[in-house]
């Protein structure tokens, strides 16, 4: 053996050393918060996990606090008219889904997700609080109606609202891309009963979100409407403050994973140790996909001559490389996703106009049409433990697989089953057109005699289609993303949910710009007895199932990277 074969293997035994521990530590290299290496028995896993997840549903809480009810607080109270209202809200909700790049730029390159969370957490904290002051300090609210007038709010009002407001987007799209990737970091990726586990812990976290959703949809939404906007908003902030002393009180128990990497002298060694990092990252040797690419880290003959190989613009080093065919090869199953989440879009819109001409009342009580989006809640609550006890254990038996389903035949099943409630939609808005014409009620914009809750399978089957899609989209990031891309990859996700948002809004623009040439009443008017909404949630049912033709075409040729 040459003596370079040596330093080979005895760099390769350096790197593996700390998986060499009896089963005493962690297999995957991982650390605690000082940098020592940890015992399994007494960090990550479950334990360290429940303040993971006791967080998420306090900031989420916090979060819901602020989104579900702040048009109203916007027209009510800062006395916004109802367009400059609803701009505001969108860009805000705009904001809060592109700022997760900035926090998973910041974890990857430079500050890891714990200290992520820890920066954003207090900017997000801080957000809050200025909020509440902002509804409680006399000099800061906005003064109150007199009959139809409305005095405006002061330059200074409206400045410290809106900053507290967007320290609350910037601190929220922080943390959002670190947290559920530090979660799913506390299970060892190379024993196998904690890779189950890891599956388990997606979704845990997901009914985690919608636990603090829906306390927040009726709980807190009923509090700002009946006490007062100070109490209404300082609740959400006590919970981000509680969300962060959660989630700091587990730091003894954390798992961190870090990568120590002795420096070398010899060229050859380096891009040897480059070699096997990236075989080690992306579970399999140095793809033969895209080779194009391959060109960026060959050095020419001048480079070799010169012997600079300093210029990170010059030349890339084969993880590099192979970090970026992952990104690209993972790209087709991003942009499905974006159409799943413009049909999931439509329960805050289409969704909400379709009830508002349905019969309301329960016996003495008037369902608002906008708090059906809790059936949606209720079911994601419902199937989430159905799905991780059952479902899974059954699936388990036919597939082999360890989560029962992988995250494409997961996705898919959520694509498949979120066409079906657009189908329901369709059905239902045909069998209330049938009651307009029955009633001669096509000229007045009137409820028809028909009940609100017929809605709920629409809303149900968007629940049980986030059980497999959005969940599915988590743990897709999370397993198949570059190991140093992580919440880079996971802010992806919301990146979609955001994109999904604006189709929306396009698809619905050029349906009204299209079927109402020629003075014709159109789609969607604002009399929808007289309109067709049905055909719009069977355009939405089509281009769903055009979807998961394309998705099902890419998903089968990709090409899953193994655990790390």
């Amino acid at each position: 053996m040459s003596s370079g074969e040596e330093q080979t293997l005895l760099l390769e035994d350096e790197l593996l050393l700390q998986n060499e521990n009896n089963g005493l530590h962690t297999g995957d290299g991982s650390v605690d918060i000082n940098g020592m290496a940890v015992l399994k028995q007494k960090t990550g896993n479950w334990t360290a996990c429940s303040f993971i997840l006791g967080n998420e549903c306090c900031e989420r809480l916090a979060y819901y606090g602020i989104a579900t009810n702040l048009v109203t607080y916007l027209t009510g109270k800062l006395h916004e008219g109802n367009v400059s209202a609803a701009k505001n809200v969108n860009i805000w909700a705009g904001t809060c889904c592109f700022t997760p790049l900035i926090g998973a730029t910041l974890a990857d390159a430079y500050w890891g997700r714990y200290w992520t969370i820890f920066v954003f957490s207090t900017i997000y904290f801080i957000g809050m609080c200025t909020l509440t002051l902002s509804a409680t300090i006399p000099v800061l609210k906005p003064a109150e109606c007199i009959g139809s007038l409305c005095p405006p709010a002061t330059p200074v009002q409206y400045g410290v609202f809106f900053f507290g407001l967007y320290l609350i987007a910037f601190g929220a799209g922080g943390i959002k891309p670190c947290v559920s990737s530090f979660g799913a970091d506390q299970f060892d990726a190379t024993d196998p009963k904690e890779r189950v586990k890891k599956g388990s812990f997606f979704n845990w976290f997901y009914f985690s979100i919608n636990i603090g959703c829906l306390v927040s949809s009726s709980l807190m939404v009923y509090i700002q409407d009946k006490a007062g906007w100070g109490l209404g908003f300082g609740i959400p902030a006590l919970f981000m403050g509680i969300a962060i002393a959660i989630f700091f009180s587990g730091t003894p128990l954390y798992e961190f994973c870090l990568v120590y990497v002795k420096r070398l002298e010899s060229k050859f060694m380096l891009t040897y140790l480059f070699y096997l990092i990236c075989q080690r990252s992306t579970g399999k040797k140095v793809s033969t996909d895209l080779k194009c690419l391959d060109k960026a880290a060959i050095m020419s003959e001048a480079e070799i001559k010169g012997g600079d190989f300093s210029d990170p613009w010059r030349l890339c080093t084969m993880t590099q490389v192979e970090e970026l065919k992952i990104l690209i090869c993972m790209f087709p199953i991003w942009a499905t996703s974006i159409v799943f989440s413009a049909v999931h879009a439509q329960m805050s819109t289409i969704f909400v106009e379709q009830g508002m001409q349905m019969d309301k009342t329960i016996g003495s009580f008037n369902i608002p049409p906008a708090s059906m989006i809790t059936i949606d809640v209720i079911s994601v609550i419902f199937w989430v433990p159905i799905y991780d006890r059952i479902i899974v254990p059954i699936a388990r038996k036919f597939t082999g697989r360890e989560r029962g389903f992988s995250e494409l035949q997961r996705m898919g099943i959520g694509l498949f089953i979120s066409m079906l409630s657009m189908t329901a939609a369709a059905l239902l808005e045909i069998k209330r057109l049938q009651l307009v014409k029955e009633l001669g009620l096509v000229g007045d914009a009137v409820a028809v005699p028909l009940s609100i809750l017929w809605q709920i399978p629409q809303y149900m089957l968007i629940g049980t289609a986030e059980i497999f899609t959005y969940i599915g989209q988590l743990e897709f990031f999370y397993e198949q993303s570059p190991d140093a891309m992580r919440s880079l990859c996971s802010a992806l996700s919301l990146l979609a949910a955001s994109l999904g948002s604006y189709l929306s809004s396009f698809i619905l623009s050029m349906v009204t710009y299209l079927t109402t040439t020629g003075g014709k009443t159109g789609w969607v008017p604002d009399n929808l007895n007289a309109g067709h909404l049905d055909y719009l949630f069977w355009l939405l049912a089509g281009l769903s199932f055009f979807n998961l033709l394309i998705y099902t075409v890419c998903a089968k040729r990709y090409k899953e990277k193994k655990a790390s």
